[in-house]
């Protein structure tokens, strides 16, 4: 019977009544597309998560199966192997974890949380999961620990009890140590939280009891009684054993360090003070920092180590938190970059009673992890192979591509391994547990992340993988700012001016470019060469404000155009412009303060090493003492040698190539004079103008070309200010907004503030409807535009002036940041229009053409409105560097609601035509070789490519915005399909990825939900709810790639992955790596024959017979709480992975039972050969001297 899908029936409900019907001309070439995507191809699921724990808390180790556990101050567990071998568990209640403890050698973990809840996990699963919790309701734990090779977990309270579990049932035994027996008469007051608890390694049956106020109890658990008690003044903070249980050595308070004998309780045999200054007279050293933890651990060869945290001196303010190493004689001080959470020591067995030998000292920073190598001189690091340095510096971006060339990683990696440092330990890495999983996904991933520190890092993010390729440093190619003086004159960025604001890369031609957050754009290309650059080529662009904020004034007579009407005509500066007259002031000597670019490139020789090499720097530059604005959006295109870059102010297209600025324009004059989604400029105030600058003027209401007017040809009308005291204010609000890169966050929460608020808002403001009527009444709004060329060819500076220094100021906001009142968000909703996306493509410019598709730039903004630019590149290949490029404007596509996040072309069958590119050739090689790979540039084939003008619909343009979805065919622009995502939240990020040999539109909602839409007819086919917006750190690296993949940072320092596909999902099993792998227990120490005869050796106890219910009765139910976890072994068995799974597992155990009987056997017969020559050689001794007199010996 086939099983019946709800799931597919609600798609289809939601399909039919979300999805508007499509216009007639395009609802017949649509039919005939298949579409292969459905509902079942998508399920939405987390796969692993990488990086480095958020705010640790607690670690631990198994020594046997080499696999290290560390929890976090939210809940979390994150286990670690060897490399690639990582594991991500979160307790439900989301509470501190204060201590874990790992059933040795058994693949389950005991995770004790501050609400005082301990929970057993089982990790003999791919996906660990709780068996058991145990809820204690009226004490607070404070201390656990596990002997090895034992089931019963000593638990110590915030009321000096200790409470014994049976960690197979999790049930308490009746057994319980209070406080009050263990002290007795020894102190008047109550000794404080337990703090320590471990037993004697040579006594089973002797437990040791450390209180915080300093009271030491060794408990004879069979008597019931305390043998011993030690006191010291100091308040307790570890204690640590020395392997023959004869010593054990306490840190307190008070920076020093006392060694006790077991049988002496009156003073400690030894009182050190590691990092005390030492009087002359000899009296007590002066006290220090707190010993957090110490351990003493053993060798055969030499010395002993004690390892220690804290306990510097007083006087050592602003000193890092180091890690001490006493061996011998020697201490040696190690700094660490982060204050210390926690350390452990490693060693070689599991025993405690034998020998320890200590290889290293794993240290647990709160940012970072380090291992250190205790066997060689100097105690160097070991080289981590986990990616814990995604937080090196804060993530600002990030950018996630799937199924990239085969060789690209190989390439990266080859210039990476080139960066990496030396001085690590030669050994390889001691936590090497686990096995990797068997996954069948092999296409190459590669995750870029910018930073706030100008740096990107390349990760191969292949089969759940996560190891960094390549870093790239972008602030090498500035002057970093020595002193105050030399900092930047602009306010734009007070932190971080080197940050990564966006990313545009090729995998195919290895171009990339990256827009920092000081608005400028640095284009890469990558070589296997090393290079010296003598001087960086750098563009300077002065970008057009596109607010409206000023009226134009009155017109001055007649003024000489000197723009041609936007679209009429190429915007290539080489060709169809008239000459452009030098305004006055704008030589350099005469610019304002403003007037400069945020940062100084790097004049000195530049030494480029392998990998991604500079190859122009574009800056955008201030106007009138003013700032510019930063970049919002950023693309390129590796077989056009074209870079587009926008912001509020408008868009500039830069030729790479020929190092010239081709268009510069502000939003507004992209419309032509014809097209009906023209913004009329607008402006409901007059100022004045600034001396020196250049004015505005007008032909009056009809006049349709821009015009501007030199002050030495006439003088125009001066303007009076008559400001209101509402407009007055919003003005100084505005003057006040901090540019810091660090606020952004705050910011970015505006935007969402300001759209879940205008999603509810009915109607605007009677006094802001009257100001959008008088301000869509005015007349156009004039520029003018002054063009500086110097001596160097490779420095252009396109100076577009403002009118006056005050009409930029909405424009220092982000696109972002319009969280005010209602009347003004009102106002900038429809006085601002930001560049918001970009898109390269081969399609048809104009409804109406001759020819067939050609090079075309769409321009998304945050009005909704999709632009077309027309491309006009040379036909001959070889002409591209002597020929100019021609760009004009070409009207709008299409408008909607909402901003424009994402664009893509669709050929007539459906399937996605990608941007053209240039196949990537090194810049550094020879000429021949660089010709040879410049002929096999290519671009996207089309079966639209070769149809001419007049023929039915070929292509299909997706346009995705905040709110809706439209499918547009081309050339006709008609709107064939549109479907609203949501009405009351926004899209935080949209692509067009391919899944299952098809395409689709994945989106990510302010609300959480994560949507899927067939291309092209828009059917919804996933919607789940997945993540509610909770961190704008989420909204800012989210990023979905091809093949059903998704990653966001969940935390500063830490990567999700997610996928969206079905046959992800269904493979996970297999893709996840292994944490338990059956492994021996290394063969206890021999006690030797002497020892075992006349005792000495370790002491076991039965510890069955004194905690089992039969001896100690039961516990109070009142207690604690038992709860079965989801993963009891009725769930195991259910989630088990099949019969197969279950005889391997059997006949594993059956060769674990085989083999420990033979080596009992083994050891048997050992014995008894012994004990026969043992009883040999005393009957030869006794023959000996049998008859032999005393005096004769």
């Amino acid at each position: 019977m086939k099983k019946f899908n709800i799931r597919k029936v609600l798609d289809g409900l939601t399909a039919s009544s979300s999805s508007s019907a499509p216009a007639a001309p395009g609802s017949r070439d649509s039919e005939l597309v298949q579409e292969s995507l459905q509902s079942e191809h998508f399920q939405l699921c987390k796969t692993v998560r990488h990086g480095f724990p958020h705010q640790p808390s607690s670690m631990t180790f198994d020594p046997v199966q080499k696999i290290l556990a560390v929890g976090t101050l939210g809940g979390a567990l994150r286990l670690f192997g060897r490399s690639g071998v990582e594991c991500y568990c979160q307790h439900e209640s989301g509470a501190a974890v204060i201590q874990l403890q790992f059933l040795i050698n058994e693949g389950a973990l005991v995770s004790a949380l501050a609400d005082d809840s301990i929970h057993l996990w089982n990790l003999r699963q791919k996906q660990p999961a709780i068996l058991h919790s145990l809820k204690f309701s009226k004490e607070r734990i404070t201390y656990c620990h596990l002997p090895f090779q034992s089931k019963w977990l000593y638990i110590g309270t915030e009321r000096g009890n200790i409470h014994i579990v049976n960690v197979e049932s999790f049930t308490l035994s009746g057994y319980v140590i209070m406080w009050n027996k263990a002290i007795e008469l020894s102190t008047k007051s109550h000794p404080g939280p337990v703090v320590h608890i471990s037993d004697n390694p040579m006594d089973e049956g002797k437990l040791l009891i450390g209180f915080e106020c300093g009271i030491v109890v060794l408990w004879d658990l069979k008597c019931k009684k305390a043998d011993y008690r030690y006191s010291y003044d100091e308040a307790i903070h570890s204690v640590a054993w020395h392997h023959e249980g004869k010593q054990f050595v306490c840190s307190h308070s008070d920076g020093t360090l006392t060694t006790w004998n077991v049988r002496v309780t009156a003073k400690p045999i030894q009182t050190i003070t590691p990092h005390g200054k030492q009087p002359k007279d000899g009296k007590k050293p002066e006290p220090c920092k707190p010993i957090l933890k110490v351990e003493y651990k053993t060798t055969r060869a030499g010395d002993a180590f004690m390892v220690l945290s804290g306990g510097l001196s007083y006087d050592t303010v602003g000193r890092r938190a180091c890690l001490t190493v006493m061996h011998g004689k020697s201490t040696a001080v190690l700094e660490m970059d982060y204050p210390i959470v926690e350390f452990l020591t490693l060693c070689e067995t599991p025993y405690s009673n034998d020998v320890q030998e200590p290889y290293a000292v794993v240290v647990l920073l709160e940012k970072d992890l380090v291992v250190i190598d205790l066997g060689q001189i100097g105690y160097p690091i070991f080289e981590s192979p986990y990616p814990l340095s995604i937080h090196e510096s804060p993530v600002t971006c990030c950018e996630y591509f799937a199924d990239c060339p085969a060789e690209l990683i190989a390439a990266l990696y080859s210039v990476g391994s080139r960066q990496k440092r030396q001085g690590y330990s030669k050994k390889e890495w001691p936590i090497s547990g686990g096995n990797w999983g068997q996954g069948t996904q092999s296409y190459p991933e590669i995750v870029i992340t910018g930073h706030a520190d100008g740096s990107l890092k390349f990760w191969d993010a292949s089969a759940l993988m996560f190891q960094m390729l390549y870093k790239l440093k972008t602030a090498k190619v500035f002057e970093r700012p020595r002193s105050k003086e030399d900092k930047p004159s602009t306010e734009l960025v007070e932190e971080d001016p080197f940050a990564i604001q966006t990313l545009s890369w090729c995998p195919e031609s290895r171009i990339l470019c990256v827009a920092g957050v000081s608005a400028h754009v640095l284009v890469y290309r990558f070589s296997k060469q090393e290079v010296t650059t003598e001087e960086v080529q750098m563009l300077e662009v002065r970008m057009q404000s596109d607010l409206s904020d000023v009226e134009s004034p009155e017109p001055a007579g007649d003024q000489t155009p000197t723009l041609p009407t936007p679209g009429a005509a190429s915007s290539s500066p080489q060709e169809g412009e008239p000459p452009l007259q030098a305004a006055t002031g704008s030589t350099p000597s005469d610019l304002p303060r403003g007037n400069v670019p945020c940062l100084q490139v790097r004049g000195s020789p530049l030494k480029q090493s392998p990998g991604y090499q500079v190859d122009l720097v574009v800056q955008l530059v201030g106007v009138s003492g003013e700032p510019p604005q930063q970049i919002t959006s950023l693309a390129h295109n590796s077989s056009y040698g074209l870079v587009v870059l926008g912001n509020s102010g408008g868009l500039a297209v830069v030729d790479y190539l020929q190092r010239t600025v081709l268009l510069n324009m502000a939003t507004s004059e992209l419309y032509t004079p014809s097209d009906p989604y023209q913004r009329q400029p607008r402006s409901p105030r007059k100022t004045r103008h600034p001396s020196g600058a250049l004015c505005d003027g007008n032909d009056g209401p009809t006049a349709s070309e821009d015009r501007c007017k030199s002050p030495t040809s006439g003088s125009a009308s001066p303007c009076n200010s008559d400001e209101e005291p509402k407009q007055q204010r919003f003005l100084a609000l505005v003057k006040t907004k901090s540019r810091r890169f660090s606020k952004t966050v705050s910011s970015d929460f505006a935007k969402i503030s300001r759209k879940i608020n205008s999603s509810t808002e009915q109607k605007p403001d009677t006094e802001v409807s009257r100001r959008s009527w008088c301000r869509r009444s005015l007349p156009s709004r004039k520029h003018c535009m002054s063009l500086r060329r110097g001596p160097d060819v490779a420095r252009l500076t396109l100076d577009v002036r403002r009118t006056h220094s005050e009409q930029d100021l909405n424009a220092k906001d982000s696109s972002f940041s319009r969280s005010r009142s209602s009347s003004v968000t009102s106002i900038e909703r429809e006085s601002r229009e930001v560049i918001s996306s970009f898109h390269f493509c081969e399609t048809f410019p104009r409804k109406v053409t001759e020819g067939g598709p050609g090079p075309c730039l769409m321009v998304g903004t945050s009005q909704g409105a999709v632009l077309l630019l027309d491309l006009s590149l040379p036909p001959a290949a070889d002409q591209r560097l002597s020929q100019p490029v021609g760009v004009s404007s070409c009207g709008t596509l299409v408008r909607l609601k909402g901003g424009v996040m994402t664009m893509a072309l669709l050929d007539a069958a459906g399937a996605l035509l990608p941007p053209a590119y240039e196949p990537w050739y090194d810049p550094n090689a020879s000429d021949e070789d660089k010709e040879k790979e410049r002929s096999r540039r290519r671009g996207p084939t089309s079966p639209a490519a070769s149809q001419e003008g007049g023929a039915a619909d070929g292509q299909y343009a997706v346009v995705c915005l905040e709110k809706q979805a439209t499918v547009v065919a081309m050339p006709s622009q008609t709107a064939v399909f549109k479907h609203n995502i949501t009405e009351s939240s926004f899209v935080l990020r949209a692509d067009v990825v391919q899944m299952a040999a098809s395409n689709c539109i994945a989106c990510f909602c302010a609300n959480g939900h994560i949507m899927t839409l067939s291309l092209p007819s828009l059917r919804p086919l996933l919607d789940v709810n997945y993540l509610p917006l909770t961190d704008m750190r989420i909204a800012r690296t989210f990023a979905f790639s091809n093949l059903g993949q998704a990653l966001y940072l969940t935390s500063p320092a830490e990567v999700q992955r997610i996928t969206y596909s079905q046959e992800t999902c269904d493979n996970l099993q297999e893709m996840l790596c292994e944490l338990f792998t059956p492994v021996e227990t290394p063969e206890a120490p021999n006690r030797g024959f002497f020892k075992g005869l006349f005792g000495g050796g370790a002491q076991s106890l039965d510890r069955e017979d004194l905690f089992g219910e039969t001896a100690a009765g039961k516990a109070s139910r009142s207690l604690a709480q038992h709860i079965p976890g989801p993963g009891g072994m009725e769930g195991m068995k259910g989630a088990a992975s099949g019969v197969v799974g279950d005889l391997a597992r059997a006949r594993i155990a059956l060769d674990e039972r085989g083999q420990k009987l033979g080596e009992l056997e083994e050891r048997t017969a050992a014995m008894m050969a012994s004990a026969d020559s043992f009883s040999k050689h005393a009957h030869d001794m006794m023959l000996k001297y049998k008859d032999k007199k005393w005096y004769q010996l």
